[in-house]
């Protein structure tokens, strides 16, 4: 029998395997995956997103207004994001603990995390002689309407942009293993250390007894059963939810499924009369970092996409359609998020699929036209002779459905990482965030795994 049986093996399930092996707990990681590195990224588009990522690539909100992109593989999202590493602001932690009403989300109590992990874990960012002709005119811009911007910072060590690297590639694995995903040093050093690593294992169901937690599931084919004394539920809001509710734990769960967030997307592409070549060099290097647009609830960055996700997002048909993507080189893009209400909520039907039930408020829809229609004017400003809007929207980092909280009929998990009435069941993850914070997560999602697994080493 196992200390702990970690399902997902993402930031938050790679975070705390390390930490709890390398305190010398027994573990086993639990992947639905399979095992990619740097010599076996698929090495194109169409590969990485029918082999690396839920349902072939994309998943759908009930409407179909919104998709949504989660990995599937050794290493999680972190092996196909973007590596970005922002802290939390006042503004996310004071709304966080209005709504959780826990005294421990603030920036006194989760800086010293913030400060351990950036010991250990690389973060840089790219040199402004790097930055492509994107970013150059997203700065130009901002600059020109008087907004303020920042470099992104990223878990990246050496990308080789001098050498004519094209980080776009990245989002299907880094092949220079630059991007410091979950793969690249701290699933190594645990499983170098004991930690035992199961790939392409589906688990459907969870089980708590009284003296252990029992794991079910299928393996290639095959039933499978793993014991362990605790569990860690590490597979996102969309992998824990759907767990749980096939486990029946939504019978003593009442606020499970709900107060499900994102940051939906929206790209607003300009287009030049000369090549801007978006998709070359350093794929994103800055962002917006403005007071207003933070109040308004707008998240602005630099970023492109490949030619595949480009032509999901750019509206028309036949024709138009293809007039638009042979513009592909001559497009600047501006990417819009914003921070939505934590309206959404997720279930299973009677087949136990997951359904995702995510509609824009009137309130979000008043951000994105706001956020869309400044973009456009960014582009304007410097030069774009035509804008493109995108109605398709992407709904990035996938929040919430085991919120947490005090109060067990409005919330999943408590203060101290657990599931309400259920001591043996853990999670840190992004599925106990209480709402989107308007910040890429990715960071914090690690400083509370490295919280919660320093407990449950305590404990």
């Amino acid at each position: 029998m196992y200390d702990f049986a970690i399902i997902g093996s993402g930031v938050s399930g790679a975070r705390i395997a390390y930490e709890l092996t390398v305190g010398g707990a027994k573990c086993v990681m639990i992947e639905a995956g399979r095992t990619f590195d740097r010599t076996t990224f698929p090495p194109h588009e169409m590969g990485y997103s029918t082999q690396m990522f839920w349902n072939g690539g994309l998943e759908i909100s009930r409407d179909g207004r919104l998709g949504f992109l989660r990995g599937k593989c050794l290493g999680g999202t972190s092996v196909v994001n973007q590596a970005d590493v922002d802290r939390f602001d006042d503004v996310a932690w004071d709304d966080w603990r209005d709504r959780a009403g826990i005294d421990f989300l603030r920036r006194s109590e989760m800086d010293p995390l913030y400060d351990d992990l950036q010991r250990q874990v690389a973060v840089t960012r790219i040199d402004e002689k790097y930055q492509n002709a994107n970013a150059k005119l997203f700065v130009k811009a901002f600059e020109a309407l008087g907004y303020d911007w920042k470099p992104i910072d990223r878990s990246q060590t050496d990308c080789a942009l001098e050498h004519g690297s094209d980080c776009i590639v990245c989002l299907g694995g880094c092949p220079r293993d630059s991007k410091q995903s979950a793969i690249v040093k701290i699933i190594p050093e645990a499983k170098r250390l004991g930690l035992v690593i199961e790939t392409l294992f589906e688990v459907e169901q969870v089980e708590d007894q009284a003296e252990q937690v029992v794991i079910r599931g299928t393996r290639e084919g095959q039933r499978r059963e793993i014991t362990a004394q605790r569990a860690v539920l590490a597979a996102g809001s969309f992998g824990n939810t759907a767990l749980l509710f096939r486990s029946g734990f939504d019978r003593d769960l009442p606020a499970l499924g709900r107060h499900f967030s994102c940051h939906p997307q929206f790209m607003t592409y300009g287009v030049f009369d000369e090549r801007i070549d978006a998709h070359k060099g350093a794929l994103q290097s800055v962002q917006a970092h403005d007071g207003k647009l933070r109040s308004a609830g707008l998240k602005l960055e630099n970023v492109y996409a490949p030619p595949i996700a480009t032509a999901m997002l750019l509206p028309g048909v036949r024709g138009r359609h293809q007039a638009a993507m042979k513009k592909y080189r001559h497009f600047a893009v501006v990417e819009v998020a914003i921070r939505d209400e934590a309206a959404g909520r997720l279930r299973v039907d009677r087949k136990n699929r997951l359904v995702i039930e995510k509609k824009l408020t009137a309130v979000d829809r008043e951000k994105i036209r706001e956020g869309t229609q400044l973009a456009g004017n960014l582009l304007t400003t410097v030069g774009a002779r035509e804008v493109i809007d995108c109605h398709q929207a992407f709904g990035l980092h996938l929040m919430g459905g085991c919120s947490l909280g005090t109060d067990a009929r409005g919330s999943v998990v408590n203060p101290d990482f657990q599931l309400h009435g259920h001591p043996r069941l853990y999670t840190a993850d992004s599925s106990i965030f209480p709402a989107a914070p308007g910040i890429n997560p990715s960071f914090t999602i690690m400083a509370l795994s490295l919280k919660a697994a320093r407990r449950l080493l305590k404990n």
